[in-house]
């Protein structure tokens, strides 16, 4: 095996740091675009052209080699994310979906492979090992998508922590079905099984202090860098614990993140962790394409082709019926199947130790290989059409919203979310009747159960709000959190409604501007006025007066409400806008310089925030 060289490594970094933002400007997903960047590189792409990629498959394995690390740092974020009773919560899921998806996919896929003429044992062993699907890949998809913290995310995240701690005995498995009497004494040794069990009670029972003394200790030299490398030691130690004992090196990791994700010094761990894995994760991808066997595709690229559609399509429907038992809507079911129906990077391991235990041909296994590897192309590919189909599918029916009450004199509150209920409850204590629609029934359920009476139904819709009497009401508060929907709202109701007065929420400084193009004089900002309260306080606690304190604010207030309203005639115009800000950050210092002179002056006093001006430039946040 030859090493890896400087020029080589230049390449795989600059595919690297290429391929990532030309996926995302193409929309086609980083993951994709580290596979191609690396079939693009390996040995059967630019690595056969002398000197200008990576032409050995040596040298591709130990690529791969390396950047395994990366999915080793991914598991042990997501470890470093859960808590030990989140994870005790999610075990149904973990081993009832889970157990369910490994089994059903694995004998489907194995009759499948039995019906091409593939022996039956290791036809039922190929079925497993495709049963399996990408962590890493399926992970970095949905948190991409911004999926992974939704319903269908979380059973995803749950099937594939099961499919992880199915890939150990699988790898045993293969060793039992090849034959060797050793090898079944070793696989059946129950004696490894106590000790592996012993060594995951270790780690997250003893971890939790040992690593915390190990930090607090750390922390205190001040060294950020001692801090990082302590926190990739006790990844790299909870790892080789784990496979001194025979469990994997994932598993490990996730160990390890799960005893951390209570201590103290998780944030900072997180942040020094996040680069690397990161980087090992991309050159991880890259390998994968890398080692993709093009000469195998173009062989046969009708069977390969055929042969990555029917383990989609067989791993999908299992997926989708999993989503849909578990009580996933319809798309949120199609897109679990399709984020976590390819292939996984265990596969490859398996199908090694298929044939490093002669229970599969060499041939199969390398069939099997490109098969996975296809099919993590494809899923980007799949997710994106999914999205285009359900864009301009034919419109589902809409649902049966609520019946309105008849009222008169009335208030309408758009929007029960945390701005809303405050409004609602002000309004019910001074008695005075409004009708709350909200569209989440999730959200309508749990605020009945502390009493609070509000309506299924979209306040941007003309029949809801004729409904709701609006041409009857006194006012219209919108408090709807989306912008979008906030918006389509507004100009329903001022189309409609032109005389009913609207007193709206707005996210920032660009809803309050739409909002106010619209003809809405009444906008409150929803995060202006706490930060202005926890300002006072602050102000306070450095010693100035509450008399003082108020008055810096009321100036401010006002300072501000005016250049909104001046802002909105610039909106089309930066340069004018960002000459503003620094107009009104200058004008704001006078303003403030001139009250305290003339506090100074009244009473005889002076403050350390007054003349002496400590004030610094309003910086725009929102």
């Amino acid at each position: 095996m030859e090493d890896l060289t400087l020029g080589q490594i230049a390449m795989l970094l600059a595919a690297a740091a290429v391929a990532a933002p030309l996926a995302k400007a193409l929309r086609i997903g980083t993951v994709l675009g580290y596979i191609l960047a690396g079939v693009l590189i390996g040995p059967h792409g630019l690595g056969r052209l002398a000197g200008l990629g990576i032409s050995e498959t040596d040298s591709v394995k130990e690529v791969l080699h390396i950047a395994e690390f990366g999915v080793v740092l991914l598991l042990f974020l997501i470890g470093l994310e859960l808590r030990l009773q989140r994870l005790w919560t999610m075990r149904a899921q973990i081993f009832g979906a889970g157990g369910v998806q490994v089994v059903a996919t694995g004998l489907a896929l194995g009759l499948a492979a039995r019906g091409l003429g593939i022996p039956f044992a290791a036809a039922m062993f190929i079925g497993l090992a495709l049963s399996l699907s990408s962590t890493a890949f399926a992970l970095q998809v949905l948190e991409e998508n911004g999926e992974l913290t939704q319903r269908h995310g979380r059973l995803a995240f749950a099937i594939l922590l099961f499919q992880d701690l199915a890939a150990i005995p699988l790898i045993a498995l293969a060793t039992l079905l090849g034959g060797g009497k050793g090898n079944v004494a070793q696989a059946m040794d129950w004696v490894a099984v106590l000790k592996a069990t012993a060594a995951i009670v270790a780690v997250v029972i003893g971890g939790r202090t040992l690593v915390d003394m190990l930090f607090r200790f750390v922390a205190a030299t001040r060294v950020k860098e001692a801090l990082t490398a302590a926190a990739l030691l006790v990844v790299l130690l909870v790892v080789l614990a784990m496979e001194k004992v025979g469990l994997s090196a994932s598993l490990g990791a996730f160990l390890a993140g799960v005893v951390l994700a209570d201590s103290a010094y998780r944030h900072q761990i997180e942040a020094d962790i996040r680069p690397f894995e990161g980087l090992l994760l991309g050159l991880f991808f890259t390998a994968i394409g890398m080692s993709l066997d093009l000469r195998l595709i173009l062989a046969k690229p009708h069977i390969v082709l055929a042969l990555v559609a029917g383990m989609l399509i067989v791993k999908a429907a299992i997926l989708w019926a999993i989503g849909r038992s578990a009580g996933l809507g319809a798309r949120p079911a199609r897109r679990l199947a399709l984020s976590i129906s390819q292939g996984g990077e265990f596969a490859f391991v398996l199908l090694s130790a298929g044939v490093a235990s002669r229970l599969l041909a060499p041939e199969h296994a390398a069939l099997g290989a490109v098969i996975v590897t296809v099919s993590m192309m494809v899923t980007p590919a799949g997710l994106m059409l999914e999205q285009f189909w359900t864009r301009f599918a034919t419109p589902q029916p809409l649902p049966v919203f609520d019946a309105l009450p008849e009222n008169e004199g009335h208030v309408i509150v758009a929007g029960f979310g945390r701005f809303g209920q405050v409004v609602c409850r002000v309004l019910r204590a001074r008695k005075i009747p409004f009708t709350a629609l909200d569209v989440d029934p999730v959200q309508i359920e749990l605020v009945k159960r502390f009493g609070a009476k509000t309506y299924f139904g979209d306040a941007s819709r003309l029949d809801i709000l004729e409904a709701a009497q609006a041409e009857k009401a006194q006012a219209f508060v919108l408090a709807i959190d989306d912008v979008e929907a906030s918006m389509r709202t507004a100009e329903m109701v001022r189309r409609h409604f032109p005389s009913l007065s609207i007193y709206a929420r707005a996210r920032n400084r660009n809803h309050a501007h739409r909002l106010m193009a619209l003809g809405v004089s009444v906008v409150q900002r929803e995060t202006f006025l706490s930060s202005l309260e926890l300002t006072r306080h602050l102000l306070r606690g450095l010693g100035v007066s509450k008399a003082e304190a108020q008055t810096t604010l009321d100036i401010f207030r006002s300072h501000d409400e005016d250049r909104l309203r001046q802002d909105f005639g610039h909106l089309n115009d930066r340069d004018k806008l960002l000459a503003s800000a620094r107009e009104a950050a200058a004008e704001l210092e006078q303003l403030l310089d001139a009250d305290a002179v003339a506090q100074a002056v009244s009473d005889g006093t002076a403050s350390p925030m007054r003349t002496g001006v400590v004030v610094q430039p309003v910086k725009v946040a929102e």
